[in-house]
């Protein structure tokens, strides 16, 4: 449930990001895998790491916005 929780304790959670480069195009792909459809890519490492939060942090903005359920991560890292 997402009614007590807020933008700053989603952003604090270790979400899973995967990185794949782009071997055709060049660049990198990354995704957060437990908020479905959180994607962007970037040239280098640098501008994809900074893309990758903000991508995150949009998505939960639109998600808390609207309600929708966010899920939280779940393994051996998650709080």
């Amino acid at each position: 449930m997402t009614a007590n929780k807020s933008l700053a304790y989603y952003l604090s959670l270790p979400y899973t990001i995967e990185i794949i480069p782009d071997r055709e195009a060049g660049g990198y792909v990354a995704r957060v895998k437990e908020l479905r459809g959180c994607i962007t890519q970037a040239e280098t490492w640098d501008e994809l790491l900074k893309m990758i939060e903000e991508a995150k942090e949009g998505w939960l903005e639109v998600a808390l916005e609207r309600g929708h359920p966010i899920p939280e991560p779940t393994g051996a890292f998650a709080a």
